[in-house]
């Protein structure tokens, strides 16, 4: 098989075109580049545009071969910041075609164990996330920030449009340049180049210092375990968290 380097857009549906494309021609995949990436490649780069309708023939292929778990760890391993992620998820799915449902428990496998690890690793985070996200109100519309490792938005839309399904809101990923919008029952995942929050009034600067005043007065001087916090609050989120702020949005010294 001719081994070759994908150019695409960088969307999962256009990952999975290359795949209909590498089975098509009978190539073999060894690395993917989006137009952002502007390295150097020794392999001949072709470049794949997506098209929805093999796309979907291609995803729709991975559950009756593989079973529907292996589909959702497809799409999920997607959303990860698994280095490489399209090489890896291509690997398993040319192993899967030839395993069968057997695959997706093959984790002795390096081509499975990896991507359980990485996407093991993006439940974590979205986990953590539910908890961690801190909203503020802007004129009735709550806006909120994160810096996520992984592309976490697909996985938290669902717990924030169940939690606030009477809102307008807003949820700005800064890593990857998407938000989460949902106003009226309908909900979407759009890229933006930024989003610069509107300065706050001063309704919501007096409920940001309750929310400090809380935190720090429910805190016990004497059980002060700064190694035990950062392990179950990691510093990373702490720039976005309003307990970690001062009205002016500079980490407060703890």
């Amino acid at each position: 098989m001719r081994e070759v380097c994908y150019e695409y857009d960088g969307t999962f549906a256009g990952f999975l075109t290359c795949v209909f494309y590498s089975y098509a021609n009978r190539e073999e995949a060894v690395c993917f580049q989006t137009p952002e990436e502007t390295g150097y490649t020794l392999w001949p780069t072709r470049r794949i545009d997506t098209e929805e309708d093999k796309a979907q023939r291609v995803y729709r292929s991975i559950a009756p071969k593989m079973g529907g778990e292996a589909a959702e760890l497809v799409w999920r391993a997607f959303l990860t910041c698994l280095p490489e992620r399209e090489v890896h998820i291509y690997r398993f799915l040319r192993y899967g075609y030839e395993r069968g449902t057997q695959a997706i428990r093959d984790l002795g496998d390096e081509r499975v164990y990896i991507l359980h690890r990485a996407v093991r690793h993006l439940g974590q985070e979205a986990h953590l996330l539910t908890g961690f996200v801190r909203f503020a109100d802007f004129d009735g519309v709550l806006m909120g920030e994160i810096e996520p490792k992984n592309r976490v938005l697909p996985l938290l839309r669902r717990h924030f449009v169940s939690r606030y399904n009477t809102e307008r809101f807003l949820l700005y990923d800064r890593t990857h340049r998407e938000t989460l919008v949902y106003s009226g029952g309908q909900w979407a995942i759009v890229p933006v180049e930024g989003v610069t929050l509107p300065p706050p009034g001063e309704e919501e600067l007096r409920y940001r210092r309750l929310w400090r005043k809380f935190y720090d007065t429910i805190a016990i001087e004497g059980r002060l375990n700064p190694k035990c916090r950062m392990t179950h609050m990691p510093k990373r989120y702490w720039g976005t968290m309003t307990e970690f702020q001062t009205d002016e949005g500079v980490q407060r010294a703890l």
